[in-house]
């Protein structure tokens, strides 16, 4: 793809921010004794959309997530560096 202004080029790709999703499944990995949490997730504005997937270490993930609840993904550089439940408001 050519962009002619570099901003252009960003679709979906976060540098710096945050961004919500749906959770969909949280698998625990354990890489050399560090654990770890896969988060799958969709859009939430397209819930039946390809799901992506965030490797967070688990100290940097809500631990009251359960699948079907909404967050908020925290990134830096493009990478999610922190997940936090969203509490709906009644």
């Amino acid at each position: 793809m050519t962009c002619p202004f570099s901003t252009q080029c960003y679709d979906r790709v976060v540098l710096k921010g945050t961004r919500d999703g749906i959770v969909q499944k949280l698998q625990p990995v354990s890489i050399h004794g560090q654990m770890s949490v896969d988060v799958y997730f969709t859009d939430p504005s397209e819930p039946d959309s390809q799901v992506n997937v965030a490797r967070v270490g688990s100290e940097a993930v809500d631990s009251t997530i359960e699948p079907g609840d909404t967050v908020k993904l925290e990134y830096l550089v493009g990478q999610v560096v922190k997940v936090s439940r969203v509490v709906p408001v009644t």
